[in-house]
This record gives C-alpha cells, sequence and structure tokens, in this order.
C-alpha cells in the first residue's frame, strides 16, 4: 500500500476507521440483484428497465436520471473547494466525477489539473509546479491509477472461478498453494481472503526483496497477526495471494485473465495494468516517489504504478496496479447492479453478484464485507451509504461507490498523492461528492406538496416542536409518517415532550413501514436506516393527560459523518374523535416551529 499500512481510513492496530475520520475531517474537510423499490425516491423517468442484455448507460440530464439538477451542480462546486487549501494543502491536484442513476449517466466532470507538479520541496513542504505550458488539465478521460480499486477486479476473477467450480470459498488456501502453508497459515481459507479476515498484516515491504522467488518465500513464511476469522484486518497481502491462487489454477497471468474475462466482454477500452507509453499524456500524475517518505527513489511517478510492492511485481498485482477512467468504472458498476451483464455481455451469474455482495462479515461491527467489496461505510460511502451499498477506495484519491436502494453509482477519481501523500487525509471528498449525490435523489413527501426535513448538516442539533396542546384523557395520540436515515449508532433522533414548567423527556412510539410489522421504540428514539421508505408513527400522550405539552422532534449529528436524514409529514394530535393539531390545517401548520427543519417538496 505505498509504503505504509494506511489506505483510505483504514488502520490495521484496531482503531476504528469511524474514530480515525475525527481528525481527518477536522483537516479536510449484500447488493440487490434487481434494484430494490426507492419508495419514497422517485423513479427514475424514461430509464431503461432491467433487460437480459443489461441496462447499460447513456448521457442525459439530471431530470432524466430522476435526481435534482441544483444538488449536481452543488457536487461539483464541493469538489472543487479540494483544489485549494483545506486547510494547508490542496487534498487533489485535480479530479473527475462521474454519476448516474438507472442507465442515465448525468454528471462527467473533471476539475483540476491531471499533471500539476514536477517535484515535492520537502524543506518547504511545497510543490514546485510544472511551467504554465507543461501542467495538463484533468478530462472526462483522463485514466488514474485506482490502486487499492484494483482488488475489486481480483475478487470478481475470483468469484468467476467460484462460479466455475474451480475454487471453493471453504477450501484452504494451501489446498491450492502448498507452500503457503508455511509460516502457520494453513487454515486461512479462501474466503477469508476475500473479506480481510486472514489474519495477514496489513502490509510488507516485498519491494525490498532482490527477486520474484524471494518475495514469493517472503509471503509464504510470513506469520499471522490473528487466528483465523477472529479479526477484521485490512491487508493487501490477501488480495496478492489470491492473484497467485488465480494464476496457479488458470495457468494465466492476472493482466490477461482481466482483459479476457472483465475488460475486453465489458468494452472497457481504458482499463488494464501497465498502461502503455503513448496513454502517459492522459494519465494522472501521483507522488514524487523518494525516501523518507516512499519505499522507493523514483522521482515523479506517472504512467507507471504508484504502489511500491505493485511496481516490484511488474506493475500487475491483486491488489494494485489497475489503471482506468471514470467512464469505464461507471460501465463496472452498472454492470453489477444489473446483476452481471452490460450490453448483452455477461460476466458473473446473477447468483454471484448476489453472493459476491452479501455481509460476510456481520461478527465485525462497522467492517461489513462482501466478497471483495466493502458495504455499509459512512467513511467515504457519506450519505449513499446503506447495509446493501457497495464500495471501495484507492490510497491514490480514488472511489466507487454503488447504491441500489436508489439504482445509483458515484466514481471519484482524485490524484490526491500528487505530490505527495502527506498532503491529504481522509475521505472527505469522497464524503462531500456522495452526501450531496445522495441529496440529490429525491424523497417525495407522502402527503401533500411539502415534508418536513432535518438536513444534513454536521455537527448540529434540529428541532421540530408543535404548539402547546392541552391532552385530553381517553387516548390521545400523535401520529405522522417519519422517514430515516441516519449514521447508526452516532446520530439520534428522539421524540420528546415537555409539559409547562418541566425539562423534555423521551416519548415512546411504534413505527409501521409498508407490509411490515410495528415496531417498537420504548426510549422514544429512531437511527441507522429504516429501508428509505415511509413508516407510520403512533405515540400514546397518557402521561400527559389533562396537562399543557409541546412535542418536538430532536435529530443531533456528530462532526464526522451523516446520513440522508429525517422527514417528518401529516403530522395529527388526536384526543378521541377532536383533532387538536393537524399540519393539514393551514393555521396549525404556521404554528410549527422549526430550528434546522426546512419544508421539502423533493
Amino acid at each position: 500500500m505505498d509504503g505504509q499500512p494506511v489506505d483510505g481510513g483504514r488502520r490495521a492496530d484496531g482503531i476504528s476507521r469511524r474514530r480515525l475520520g475525527t481528525a481527518a475531517l477536522a483537516l479536510g474537510g449484500a447488493l440487490a440483484l434487481v434494484p430494490f423499490p426507492a419508495g419514497p425516491a422517485a423513479a427514475v423517468p424514461g430509464a431503461a428497465g432491467r433487460t437480459p442484455g443489461g441496462t447499460t448507460l447513456r448521457r442525459g440530464s439530471a431530470r432524466q436520471a430522476g435526481l435534482l439538477p441544483g444538488q449536481l451542480r452543488q457536487l461539483v462546486t464541493d469538489a472543487e473547494r479540494f483544489l485549494e487549501p483545506s486547510p494547508a494543502h490542496p487534498w487533489y491536484a485535480g479530479a473527475v466525477l462521474l454519476a448516474g442513476r438507472g442507465g442515465t449517466v448525468a454528471l462527467h466532470e473533471p476539475v483540476g489539473h491531471a499533471v500539476r507538479y514536477e517535484r515535492y520541496d520537502e524543506a518547504s513542504d511545497t510543490g514546485v509546479e510544472f511551467p504554465p505550458e507543461r501542467r495538463i488539465l484533468m478530462t472526462e478521460d483522463t485514466v488514474f491509477d485506482l490502486a487499492s480499486v484494483s482488488k475489486l477486479f481480483t475478487s470478481l476473477l475470483a468469484v468467476g472461478r467460484i462460479e466455475r467450480g474451480e475454487l471453493d470459498l471453504e477450501a484452504p488456501v494451501a489446498s491450492y498453494l502448498p507452500a503457503f502453508a508455511g509460516g502457520g497459515k494453513g487454515a486461512v481459507t479462501v474466503v477469508q481472503l476475500l473479506t480481510h479476515t486472514s489474519g495477514f498484516p496489513s502490509w510488507i515491504p516485498l519491494y525490498q526483496e532482490p527477486t520474484h522467488e524471494a518475495r514469493l518465500a517472503r509471503i509464504w513464511a510470513q506469520e499471522l497477526v490473528a487466528e483465523p476469522g477472529t479479526a477484521y484486518l485490512y491487508s493487501d497481502l490477501n488480495l496478492i495471494t489470491l492473484q497467485l491462487l488465480l494464476e496457479e489454477v488458470t495457468g494465466t497471468p492476472l493482466d490477461v485473465l482481466l482483459r479476457e474475462e472483465i475488460t475486453g466482454p465489458l468494452g472497457m477500452t481504458r482499463t488494464r495494468y501497465n498502461p502503455p507509453a503513448s496513454w502517459r499524456p492522459r494519465i494522472a500524475a501521483t507522488e514524487d516517489s523518494r525516501l523518507p517518505w516512499s519505499g522507493l527513489d523514483r522521482g515523479l511517478v506517472w504512467g507507471e504504478v504508484h504502489d511500491e510492492n505493485a511496481f516490484a511485481m511488474g506493475g500487475v498485482a491483486g491488489h494494485a496496479g489497475v489503471f482506468s477512467c471514470a467512464g469505464d468504472l461507471a460501465v463496472l458498476g452498472r454492470t453489477l447492479l444489473n446483476g452481471g451483464v452490460y450490453g448483452g455481455r455477461r460476466i458473473l451469474r446473477e447468483e454471484s453478484v448476489e453472493l459476491m455482495f452479501r455481509d460476510f462479515t456481520p461478527e465485525f461491527p462497522g467492517d461489513a464485507h462482501g466478497l471483495g467489496f466493502e458495504l455499509y461505510q459512512h467513511w467515504y460511502m457519506g450519505a449513499m451509504a446503506t447495509p446493501r451499498s457497495a464500495g471501495h477506495t484507492g490510497f491514490t484519491g480514488t472511489s466507487l461507490v454503488l447504491d441500489p436502494s436508489t439504482d445509483s453509482f458515484l466514481v471519484v477519481l482524485g490524484n490526491s498523492v500528487h505530490p505527495v501523500r502527506s498532503w491529504r487525509s481522509g475521505s472527505a471528498p469522497r464524503v462531500a461528492a456522495a452526501d450531496r449525490m445522495a441529496r440529490a435523489v429525491p424523497v417525495r413527501p407522502r402527503e401533500g406538496g411539502a415534508a418536513w426535513f432535518s438536513q444534513m448538516a454536521l455537527d448540529t442539533t434540529a428541532t421540530l416542536t408543535l404548539p402547546p396542546l392541552k391532552v385530553p384523557g381517553g387516548g390521545a395520540r400523535l401520529s405522522c409518517a417519519l422517514w430515516w436515515d441516519t449514521e447508526p449508532g452516532a446520530d439520534p433522533l428522539v421524540l420528546e415532550a415537555a409539559a409547562d414548567g418541566e425539562a423534555w423527556r423521551p416519548v415512546p412510539f411504534t413505527t409501521r413501514r409498508p407490509g411490515g410489522e410495528p415496531a417498537e421504540h420504548p426510549e422514544g428514539t429512531a437511527g441507522g436506516y429504516s429501508g428509505r421508505v415511509w413508516h407510520e408513527l403512533r405515540a400514546g400522550l397518557e402521561p400527559w393527560s389533562g396537562r399543557r405539552v409541546r412535542l418536538r422532534w430532536r435529530y443531533t449529528t456528530d462532526r464526522l459523518y451523516v446520513g440522508r436524514g429525517v422527514y417528518v409529514d401529516a403530522v395529527r394530535v388526536t384526543g378521541g374523535r377532536r383533532a387538536l393539531f393537524d399540519e393539514r390545517r393551514v393555521r396549525d401548520a404556521a404554528r410549527i416551529e422549526a430550528d434546522g427543519w426546512v419544508r421539502s417538496a423533493d
């Protein structure tokens, strides 16, 4: 991983990615085979349906994609902020952003430079820029070193071999590669490589070994740092080993497998290992690679793989080394959202895709992982994160996120190690883009023309308060429609009541989703993922009988990440047959006090 055991927001020492994100943001800022019904999100107008040949991509407007144009425009504006100091240095020299829904690519926008710096000056901590005439602007088809996003391709190839019966998920790796049993690794299975539960350390400097044979010997002898299956430890060694396994089973080099089984069938002509020299002017430069911050003295890395271990392996490695562009990654994402087929070419069966994006690591909360894909990771997926959202990041500044709940996809490709890796921290640009993309998917009010929306601000408390009401005896209750999607365990929504002169206290309630059973909320709170559908809420008000009381929803966010937010609609308070408050009455609606909440018609 480019000379250090860190990729995106991961740490191998047991520190959670969420905790690690605290400092980072201060500085900078089972996938469905058929897309789930979007519920309150609008259907995609004019989008191609699921066909045997798979939905294919076309350029179109935000409206054609069922997205809000203003939010997509803001996505680009947000991305441009990271071209400036944030706070001390730019997060990237440039980026290419691609976003879409269904079969429509609604945004494909380059910002900044693909090549800006000639070298890094360590003494002054500045980048020495090329003369203006030698700098190269980003374009839509700029090619990037994907870094760890490459792991997705290796995983796809492995799942293909599982589909063919040539690999067994539960088989010991050593049954295919006997030498792998060295160092006490005999019990490690194929599925543990794919889910980072093998117990491997995050990284070792294979580039220090002089020959391919010496690198293999070091892998064979490497000991584990945890018993297989007992810990989630993200490790490049898992995918390097998977490469060796694939090449052993097939007798074919990894780069050839990639071309024959993925990029060739899908027409991904700008995706490959070791791009030719003729591509160099259209490739984003990475780092001025020198000691001590890099493991190798190579100068400006441009057109060659950045990762030191992948470089030592001839540019073809299971964990890094693939170069690609945003358009090709969109095709890959659409293929997976289609269930493994695109334009009539199938690379995986639907059941294989379903298997690939099933959560195999529920025993490690916060580290949900399928076969190759990460699931439900707010630290870079932002508000696009759901239990069924899948994606991956790369150390060079790359990411892909797929959200089947809304049939949407987001590609963010940045050259964030240009001119040096220490200039960027965390995933703030990825989160900002994903938050904006999530907001671009409209949530239609349950009733009428607008619903109350909590918005998606960080580190804030938003309250929505009803006027004082005299609660009669005999079964008074509050009812409304409620929609919520918040960062799990961090951003609670609380229904509260306060009688005259008393403190606010929680109000227990029940919710019911369409076709579902009632869910009890005895603490008066809701949070996490609720399916992105409207729920019916009911709350009894008997404890306040005979008293004047105020009711409110309080939504509190922390400073790290947010979900898609909370919507409240059709609020009513009844006592017997009498409506004490009905939001549909103009006079009642005007008495609601909204602090941080807005009326939203989308």
